[in-house]
């Protein structure tokens, strides 16, 4: 294991702008700093509630009920959440021209609203609702609202009473095809990637920084934890992630 020292950073930094094709691949680590707790931790919503399958959603109203109440609660956590230092730096370095994108796990939008132009979504976005009938997409804080307030479940109104779900990938549901073929080519494409935030266990997040190694890219990997792909990494950093991104955009000149 790498620590975080000056010269750590100097090294990376020296990669970064050398890299012709440098991308950030990002999980929910990334997104603590923000306040927003990890799902699959302690007390998380993965620990508290049963999950909803996406067949159980489309089949049952009961079970859309209860994705709803769980959705609106966990609204609570990210709506007024803020990019950090780790996302703003992202960010920069995207505007600097340093790296071609980000391939977030992330269901947050920080990445988008810390200025990201080039984001993939994996698990696509709790920010938007997705008719699953007609496939009108919507806001999704007025909907909450309006859940809240009739704790009914909304319905379309584009397609009368269409099935309205976040625009985010459900236990059971597909991960979109075309969003994880541009991720993997991105990454066999990469000479640099920086893997941040991630546990790097579940598949397809595992498999994305074994496509850059495979193909000759180097791999940083920058968590709080270890993760199974560290003993292929050129460099393992675990050390907050804000601070980290900020000592290696402070060594690029």
């Amino acid at each position: 294991m790498h620590c975080m020292n000056s010269e750590v950073a100097t090294i990376i930094a020296g990669w970064l702008k050398k890299a012709e094709n440098a991308v950030v691949f990002t999980g929910a680590g990334v997104s603590t700093e923000s306040g927003i707790p990890d799902f699959r931790s302690p007390g998380g919503v993965w620990s508290k509630y049963r999950t909803v399958y996406y067949d159980e959603f489309m089949a049952s109203a009961d079970a859309r009920y209860e994705y709803w109440r769980q959705k609106a609660e966990g609204h609570r956590d990210f709506a007024d959440a803020q990019p950090n230092d780790g996302h703003r730096v992202i960010a920069k370095w995207e505007r600097d021209g340093m790296i071609c994108g980000v391939i977030t796990q992330n269901i947050d939008g920080l990445h988008h609203i810390a200025g990201n132009q080039d984001v993939l979504e994996l698990h696509g976005t709790a920010r938007q609702i997705l008719c699953q009938d007609c496939g009108t997409s919507s806001e999704a804080a007025p909907l909450i609202a309006e859940f809240l307030e009739t704790d009914r479940v909304p319905a379309c109104r584009k397609c009368a009473n269409g099935r309205l779900k976040h625009a985010t990938i459900s236990f059971g549901q597909a991960l979109p095809m075309e969003v994880l073929e541009q991720a993997a080519a991105w990454c066999r494409e990469a000479d640099l990637l920086l893997a941040i935030g991630s546990s790097l266990v579940v598949s397809p997040a595992a498999d994305l920084p074994m496509l850059t190694k495979r193909n000759g890219g180097r791999l940083v990997i920058i968590n709080r934890d270890t993760t199974p792909l560290d003993v292929m990494a050129d460099k393992v950093i675990q050390e907050s992630i804000g601070a980290t991104l900020s000592a290696v955009d402070y060594r690029i000149v």
